[in-house]
This record gives structure tokens, C-alpha cells and sequence, in this order.
């Protein structure tokens, strides 16, 4: 039986940034939560481009690939905590050494294994490439949720993996019903 005041998890959901945020690695941004309990939450923006391809990636883990869609696929800034680690957001029909099953349709994995996978064309059909990763304390996004910084949603594969970085924020905001230009840059509380 759950305590009382766990919080429901999150894991699966967008995190949307409200208009007010003004931390500059969550404004505007979407993160997609990973893992959520009563320890905190962990999730990864997947509407950051970083400075690198995944052929970047590959090379420095020493793996070769001659595919140009594989080596030129883009990387995301998954949020500011270990920027140097990676990790792959995918869909859940393939396991990996670190994968964690973060609901039916998704996965995360943090081992060499998926990218060597990828590198060879055999990884996930539909993968993004993440460094780094948006922690949360016990606690602290339930506070920042009462505080209006977030809207929250199921997530959506169309999003992660078919829409344009630069439109993901757009798209999550409808998603919840929202039209973005009517959301305001201020909280308030009823």
C-alpha cells in the first residue's frame, strides 16, 4: 500500500514549461520525465539542441558508423545535471544493458551497448540522444508544480521524435488544450 502523501508519478508525462520560467535551461522548455517517486523525479528536454551530432558521440566512444542519417542525427541538452553523460530516450520494444522501463511505449538507456547498436543500424527505429538530465529532489517538483511552472501531459511520441525542436513547446502546449499565445508570462492562484 502507497503512503498517503506519495506523489503520483509522472513518469511518461511532458513537463511544460509555463511562460514565467525564467531558468534559462527550462524556458520554454519540454522534459520528459523519466522516473518520478517520492526520492524525486528525473527527466530529459527534448527541445535543446547541443553544440553536437551523434557522430560526435559515436566517435569519442570509439564507434564507427558510415551512415550519414545515423552520424548526423541531432543531440539534445537534456538539462544541466552530468552534461556529460548520455542518455537515449527510445521506444521500449528493445532492452539494453541500463535500460529502465519507464512505462510500455518508452525507455531510457544509458549503456554503450544501444549506441553500438545504433551505430551498426540496429539500435531503437525511433531514439533521441540526450546529454545530461533534469533532476528534482524529494519534494521539489510537487512545489514547483503548486507554483504554476508547469503544465503537465501525457507524453507524445509525434513530439519527441517527428516534430521540429524549435516547435515542441507549441505542440506540447496544444496537447493540453492550450492555445500557447494565450499563455501569460505571470502565476497567480484562484
Amino acid at each position: 500500500m502507497a503512503a498517503m502523501n506519495s506523489p503520483i508519478s509522472l513518469a511518461g508525462q511532458f513537463l511544460i514549461a509555463m511562460p514565467a520560467m525564467d531558468d534559462p535551461d527550462f524556458a520554454r522548455g519540454v522534459t520528459f520525465v523519466c522516473q518520478h517517486n517520492d526520492e524525486g523525479a528525473i527527466g530529459l528536454v527534448v527541445n535543446r539542441l547541443s553544440e553536437f551530432r551523434l557522430g560526435d558521440v559515436l566517435a569519442q566512444m570509439k564507434l564507427s558508423c558510415d551512415d550519414e542519417a545515423i552520424t548526423d542525427a541531432p543531440v539534445l541538452l537534456g538539462g544541466p545535471v552530468q552534461p556529460e553523460r548520455g542518455f537515449v530516450l527510445h521506444q521500449s520494444r528493445h532492452h539494453f544493458d541500463s535500460s529502465y522501463q519507464i512505462s510500455e511505449r518508452w525507455a531510457v538507456t544509458t549503456s554503450r551497448d544501444i549506441l553500438s547498436a545504433m551505430a551498426a543500424g540496429e539500435g531503437p527505429e525511433r531514439a533521441v540522444v540526450a546529454l545530461g538530465y533534469a533532476g528534482w529532489g524529494a519534494g521539489q517538483l510537487e512545489n514547483e508544480l503548486k507554483e504554476n511552472a508547469w503544465l503537465t501531459t501525457p507524453a507524445d511520441e509525434h513530439i519527441v521524435f517527428d516534430t521540429p525542436l524549435e516547435d515542441r513547446w507549441s505542440a506540447a502546449t496544444r496537447l493540453v488544450g492550450i492555445d500557447p499565445s494565450h499563455l501569460t508570462g505571470y502565476a497567480g492562484h484562484a
